[in-house]
């Protein structure tokens, strides 16, 4: 049996509505955000399951449910409106509209009042839960963290294959914790049955409002285990557990230990208390300061493009340039915050032109790497890999010394672990090794530089991947079960020609470079979360490569001049990685002929100089060699507990030429996507940017907005106490339920220097607002999105002077009137959080 059975005897048994135990089930489950594991960890929404409800709505509902704060404290609000991040116009704007008069500081002590309250009375979800609902959940996460283990544990729980249900209930007659009594003393067969005989005693038509208020009680936990369903990958597949199965252990645990199941009564209450109305006038006043001042920004500068004031060509690149009129390179980063930065650097350095394009670079992948046996579905959470892509390798030289040292480091690797972890031989492991361990616990401690430095000569000696295997595109095999191996002709040329179209291209240059990007940074289980949204939390290299190895291919350039794009002989595409930690470039220049070799020594040379200012901007050092180094330290300190700020700071996403943002610097706050709305007359590109990466940068900003305004709740808490478990979270102490979002150090400098400001995205589109309008129409669920207000959306419309237009609801827009003074922020203000 390698499925949970979830079908009883009375499974067609109806609640209210008509709706089955399972329908019921499924629809509670959605309340709580989805959580992926920690070493592929997923930016989402926590309440993404409120996501059809107007946002003060549903910040509401969810504060009864999980207990978590929806806004920001009045501190952070006095904070922005001291430090002019709040237009005092437009707050007395935000506060007419709602019917409030009074002055905004009396406002703000109300709120803090209201604060007070709350936390004097305590809040919803599992606080100050009674101790027998303690002891269920004491139980049950021991027993999830034994079955949802993804390969730590030394010891594995037994008959998993079989579902957890199933292993639960094998486990549960000799676990001493549990009370042979009730439900749990003889476990029914199927998990329906178990849920049904659980909650007799009580109504039918409540029994949504049980599973709902059970699943909240460990979202963590009850938001992994989901997700893992929903996705059905490999450890699913291998170690199948369902909400069903989940809930059917956890009441017949309740009923061991005495727990009313008894929902809360449904009130007729206001849904947004009077409270969050005034915080919501506030955080809207915010938003707009922000916004104003970006879209007058990016408006200004489409008009001086129409106009030619300033001297650029029209792809992007300086017209200044060479005497071809090419770029010496174009390269592609992904819309990623911390591109911005050093994109603006890397422009600054010669005449390149960047772009920016979904991480994933539009190839839906499963990646399988050498010589390993993990895959890993690299691209968005929103789009399932279409194409299994391994490495193939080449040369057998260098594939030979790889093979030779990956065969030295697992063997020690493999004698090393079993030395540490089993019992008879640990103790004297740690007697003889104590001293070794001890200098090099020391080394790293106190020169982490020199250590990284060593370890990288060290990996040089050893081929790379990238240096003798390609990215297996080219071979199509759709014969083995699951997902085909590479891709079709047709299907190459679709994914370069997409690429292009969504990027508005017309030209090329010599060169031109895919980059990927990953962090790197050394003990830290949240190491994904630094790596790239778009690849699913890994790195972005490998799709770097997959799509430079479709664009050079033969076959692809003549099927791209078939659809009008003309790719020049003499253009190279070649991948990249950035290493945003240390703003290192890596090239993947394997491929690239002799005739190229002074363009490409040229650029390598003017990616470290990008590198330099861009270090020097994000450390504040004054020197660039010592800006880098320290990013360096940072990299390898194994005490640093934030190696960079990821994409802290994020509020806006801006879609058009990247000329409109080349000459400004948006602090590396701002999602860049490019697009080109003439060069897409039917919208279609609009609307794969729209319905694509614009809803995952939603999932991004939400996840930093909730992890600010309330971090016990809905982020992670202090990494300097977190517990790995499992491989797929982390505790808080030794025990409890996995936290599920992001640390205290990604959104807070230091105990009283907030950094990240928590602000719901702001997106701005550079095109007509008809084509908009119709993209719109025909995307329901991104226009839900809007409808209630969990983003805002302006377009700057280049056929009418570049009038921007805001979305108010149901498709309708309003223009936005021509400030009298700018609302942009400050460049050198400090940032403001909660804590």
């Amino acid at each position: 049996m390698n499925a949970e059975s979830t079908t009883g005897d009375d499974a067609d048994a109806t609640g209210r509505d008509g709706n089955t135990v399972e329908d019921e089930i499924d629809a509670a489950a959605t309340a709580v955000g989805s959580v992926w594991p920690v070493h592929s960890f997923v930016t989402a929404n926590p309440l993404a399951g409120f996501e059809d409800r107007p946002f003060d709505e549903a910040v509401s509902r969810a504060a009864g449910l999980l207990g978590g704060r929806g806004y920001p404290r009045a501190k952070t609000f006095r904070a922005a409106l001291d430090e002019g991040r709040i237009a005092p116009e437009l707050l007395d704007a935000e506060l007419t509209d709602r019917g409030y008069d009074a002055d905004p500081e009396a406002l703000l002590e109300r709120l803090e009042t209201a604060e007070e309250t709350d936390e004097s009375g305590g809040a919803g979800g599992t606080e100050g839960a009674a101790p027998a609902a303690e002891r269920v959940d004491r139980v049950l996460t021991k027993w999830l963290s034994a079955f949802l283990d993804e390969g730590r544990a030394e010891w594995a729980m037994p008959n998993r294959e079989a579902g957890f249900y199933e292993a639960f209930r094998s486990v549960a007659a000799y676990d001493d914790e549990i009370p042979n009594t009730g439900l749990a003393a003889d476990l029914p067969a199927s998990p329906i049955e178990a849920i049904e005989a659980a909650l007799a005693p009580y109504p039918r038509d409540r029994w949504e409002a049980v599973f709902e208020a059970q699943f909240a009680a460990l979202p963590g936990w009850t938001g992994l285990l989901t997700q893992r369903a929903e996705d059905g990958g490999a450890w699913q597949s291998a170690y199948p557990i369902t909400p069903a199965g989940y809930l059917a252990a956890r009441l017949a645990l309740a009923d061991a230990f005495g727990v009313d199941l008894s929902p809360p009564e449904e009130s007729d209450g206001p849904a947004v208390e009077p409270s969050d109305e005034i915080a919501d006038a506030f955080l809207s006043a915010w938003e707009a300061t922000y916004r104003d001042g970006l879209v007058e920004r990016v408006a200004a500068e489409g008009e001086a493009r129409d106009r030619g004031s300033e001297a650029r060509g029209k792809d992007g690149g300086r017209a200044d340039g060479g005497a071809s009129g090419r770029p010496d390179a174009q390269l592609v980063f992904c819309i990623d915050t911390r591109s911005e930065v050093i994109r603006r650097h890397v422009e600054a350095t010669g005449d390149y032109e960047t772009h920016g394009y979904a991480g994933f670079f539009g190839v839906p992948m499963e990646y399988t790497g050498y010589d390993t046996d993990v895959s890993v579905e690299a691209c968005p959470p929103i789009v399932d890999p279409q194409h299994r892509v391994s490495e193939v390798p080449g040369d057998d030289d260098a594939r030979a010394s790889r093979d030779r040292w990956a065969d030295l480091r697992e063997a020690a690797g493999e004698v090393v672990q079993t030395l540490r972890s089993n019992p008879a031989t640990a103790f004297s492991f740690v007697e003889g090794a104590g001293s070794g361990y001890g200098l090099a616990l020391a080394a790293r401690t106190l020169v982490p530089g020199r250590v990284r430095d060593l370890l990288a000569g060290a990996d040089d000696a050893v081929p790379d991947d990238h240096e003798f295997c390609e990215p297996g595109v080219h071979e199509h095999d759709a014969s083995n079960e699951g997902l085909p191996t590479g891709l079709t002709r047709d299907e190459r040329v679709e994914y370069a020609a997409t690429a292009f179209e969504l990027m508005g291209w017309e030209a090329f240059g010599r060169l031109v470079v895919f980059a990927g990007h990953a962090a790197e940074t050394a003990n830290n289980p949240y190491d994904s979360s630094l790596d790239c949204g778009a690849c699913a939390g890994n790195p972005g290299g490998p799709n770097a490569r997959a799509l430079a190895a479709i664009c050079n291919d033969s076959e692809v350039r003549a099927g791209l001049r078939e659809r009008g794009i003309d790719v020049p002989d003499d253009t190279v595409f070649l991948a990249a990685e950035h290493n945003t930690t240390t703003d290192e470039i890596e090239l993947y220049d394997g491929d690239v002929p002799d005739s190229h070799a002074a363009d490409l020594e040229r650029l390598r040379a003017d990616l470290d100089a990008a590198r330099g200012r861009a270090a020097r901007e994000r450390t504040g050092q004054e020197a660039e060699e010592s800006a880098v180094r320290e990013t360096e330290r940072r990299a390898a300190d194994w005490a640093e507990t934030r190696p960079e700020w990821g994409l802290a700071g994020n509020a806006g996403f801006v879609v058009g030429p990247r000329e409109l943002t080349s000459g400004l610097d948006l602090d590396g706050r701002v999602f860049l996507h490019s697009y080109d709305w003439s060069t897409d007359p039917d919208g279609d590109a609009l609307e794969a940017i729209l319905t694509g990466p614009m809803v995952v940068t939603q999932w991004i900003n939400a996840q930093y907005y909730f992890s600010t305004v309330d971090n016990a709740a809905y982020g992670s808490g202090s990494k300097a106490t977190h517990n790995p478990v499992g491989n797929v979270g982390v505790y808080q102490g030794n025990g409890g339920d996995l936290m599920t979002g992001l640390p205290l150090q990604s959104v807070k400098a230091a105990a009283g220097e907030p950094y990240h400001q928590p602000l719901r995205l702001s997106t701005v589109v550079h095109a007509p607002v008809d084509r908009v309008t119709e993209v719109l129409a025909d995307n329901e669920a991104v226009t839900g999105l809007l409808d209630n207000d969990w983003l805002s959306l302006t377009v700057v419309d280049p056929t009418r002077d570049h009038r921007a237009f805001e979305y108010e609801e149901e498709l309708a827009w309003a223009p936005v009137p021509e400030a009298a003074e700018s609302h942009a922020e400050p460049r050198t203000a400090p940032a403001v959080a909660d804590d």
